[in-house]
């Protein structure tokens, strides 16, 4: 990036390690922890609409809906996340391969597994082969996104159940009462005041789903803790200009600091919220609020 980075055996020290910040792996480095912030920004939403639905089914009086509901919280949260991310993501794919096989290949005559392979025609293939790279790592990236949404939105489910149940009986039947229908009761009355019963654990699953975002690493994804280690990890002369020992503890500690950074500042988010949504509420901190209004 710098003019005096094209003979490395003249530089300083200073010099030195401005041009080997300035690479193009570390630029990929630095992009990496936008990636983490893109997955977080999409995630969380789709989570906690996984969550919703789920929960909204869990309470439902249809047996066979409520069965699912409480079917999808029960078995993603009794399976370890780092069991379900790596099976997941490939049952995830080869089901989308196959179903692309069944309608652009019904004269196929082979069978799809053969033995512990897994082949379909080329023309199912996600992505093609012939798709540029940006394609390939989007495809992988949208993957991990849809499985970390649906294994942190049975973990919603059961937050949002629970703040749902919370809500008293009582201003349900009174609603009722006044004329609404049970729809209209569920968002005007009970959607509304749920929030505040939910808020606490719905910002330790956040804290939970920041600290997972290292499993990206797992499934392909070139994320921060990839860059870490493949950066830090020792260089020889033979390898890069810029060769050094073994710096991965100085990369992890970046890692550190910027991962106790973020948590501090969702921590500053989340209080503020809490605070938002005790307004008028019959909480403690609803009552607290009041008093301090009187």
């Amino acid at each position: 990036m710098f003019s005096f980075c094209t003979d490395p055996d003249a530089l300083g020290t200073v010099q030195w390690l401005a041009c080997y910040l300035t690479t193009g792996k570390h630029m990929s480095f630095y992009l990496s922890f936008g990636t983490v912030l893109l997955l977080l920004a999409i995630t969380a939403p789709t989570a906690l609409a996984f969550g919703f639905a789920g929960a909204a089914a869990a309470r439902s009086r249809l047996l066979p809906v409520s069965l699912l509901g409480r079917g999808y919280i029960a078995i993603v949260r009794g399976v370890p996340d780092i069991a379900f991310f790596l099976f997941f993501v490939i049952a995830l794919d080869q089901i989308f391969e196959w179903t692309r096989h069944q309608m652009l290949c019904p004269d196929w005559d082979e069978p799809v597994r053969q033995g512990n392979d897994f082949i379909v025609c080329q023309a199912a293939k996600l992505p093609l082969g012939t798709a540029p790279q940006w394609v390939h790592e989007t495809y992988g990236f949208l993957l991990a996104v849809l499985t970390f949404a649906i294994v942190f939105g049975a973990f919603a489910a059961n937050v949002l159940f629970g703040a749902m149940r919370a809500v008293p009986r009582a201003q349900i039947e009174t609603a009722e009462a006044y004329g609404m229908t049970r729809q209209q009761a569920f968002w005007r009355v009970l959607v509304p005041q749920m929030w505040i019963y939910a808020i606490p654990g719905l910002s330790n699953l956040w804290m939970v789903l920041i600290k997972a975002t290292p499993l990206l690493f797992l499934l392909g994804v070139e994320d921060i803790v990839y860059w870490a280690r493949e950066l830090g990890s020792s260089k020889t002369p033979r390898f890069t200009d810029y060769p050094h020992g073994d710096w991965r503890m100085w990369y992890f500690l970046a890692l550190l600091v910027f991962y106790l950074a973020f948590t501090r500042v969702s921590e500053i988010v989340l209080e503020r919220l809490t605070v938002r949504l005790s307004r008028g509420q019959a909480t403690a901190e609803g009552a607290a609020q009041r008093r301090a209004g009187a």
